[in-house]
């Protein structure tokens, strides 16, 4: 595990990459809110066509899980403000900009509703009612995208929190049995499909973070490359077991570095690979470099020049 927390260190470091917020501690108010109120979100998609998951990730990033002052005394659970067009009560707080005016509702219950009515009426949001149900990636994109939020990081919480809580389950209920019967048959041969990985881009390259469970044919069916190529992309067996944080390339790394990095300096737990898929180059050009031979194993405090 440490050596896992100190290749991500390295990475977040020496790339200064912006990565998927971390996740969410599963804690009792997130709990408990989704408890409570997962019924008005199934609800809500069933005649609206938003993404239950959608919903319940955002009332729950939004409200605080509810204990936020906007939601607790005026029962507003998605941080929506008054508009030209509304008309019910209001109150006033500091938002963007001082003393903003948000709607405040009788109840949750129609805090929910007008949320839903928010999004179906107003034609910023129009194309997202053309992704599917279980699209909670596309909708969390098309929020940002569309502007609800000013958060740059608004979609990548949403996705991480209905992935940390599992509410993509939720986005199944409006389904026949048939069709939750498809998607499960599927989910077990394409298990990626409730839970995607992310794509990131460094030094020209795509990669993906590896998960537990996670192995060269689980990625192999995801991104459409065989497992055998994977591997080599990677310099690895290709029955090496994957572990959580490892970094896996979708494509061949580069036979030099592109970082504006000279050198890395070794730390604890560095070996000649893990440097390596730091900054996406190839062994071979690790060796040559440092006129070291392939048995070399580094100390910390060693520099690996990288160019």
């Amino acid at each position: 595990m440490e050596n896992i927390l100190q290749k991500m260190g390295l990475l977040c470091y020496i790339l200064c990459l912006t990565v998927s917020v971390g996740a969410q501690r599963r804690n009792t108010a997130y709990n408990n809110y989704i408890k409570e109120y997962s019924s008005l979100a199934v609800d809500q998609m069933k005649r609206y066509k938003i993404p239950a998951s959608i919903t319940l990730s955002q009332g729950l990033l939004e409200s605080g899980a509810g204990l936020s002052t906007l939601a607790k005394k005026s029962n507003n659970h998605f941080g929506i403000k008054c508009g030209n067009n509304w008309t019910g009560r209001s109150v006033r707080a500091n938002d963007d900009l001082p003393n903003e005016c948000f709607r405040a509702y009788s109840n949750v219950k129609d805090s929910y509703e007008d949320h839903s009515r928010f999004l179906h009426q107003n034609r910023r949001y129009a194309s997202l009612f053309n992704l599917k149900e279980t699209d909670y990636r596309g909708w969390a994109k098309g929020l940002k995208a569309a502007g609800y939020a000013t958060d740059k990081s608004y979609a990548t919480k949403l996705i991480s929190i209905i992935e940390d809580y599992e509410l993509y389950k939720f986005d199944t209920q409006t389904m026949s049995k048939k069709e939750q019967r498809r998607w499960e048959k599927e989910l077990k041969k394409k298990p990626w499909l409730a839970n995607p990985h992310d794509v990131y881009l460094a030094n020209g390259l795509a990669y993906v973070i590896a998960r537990d469970g996670d192995t060269f044919k689980l990625l192999s069916g995801e991104f459409g490359i065989k497992a055998s190529k994977l591997a080599k992309f990677n310099e690895l067996e290709k029955s090496y077991s994957l572990m959580d944080g490892d970094i896996i390339y979708l494509t061949k790394k580069n036979k030099k570095s592109l970082s504006s990095t000279i050198y890395h300096e070794v730390r604890d737990g560095d070996s000649m690979h893990n440097i390596a898929q730091i900054y996406g180059v190839r062994l071979k050009t690790l060796y040559k470099l440092n006129k070291l031979s392939e048995d070399y194993v580094p100390e910390v405090g060693d520099r690996i020049f990288l160019k």
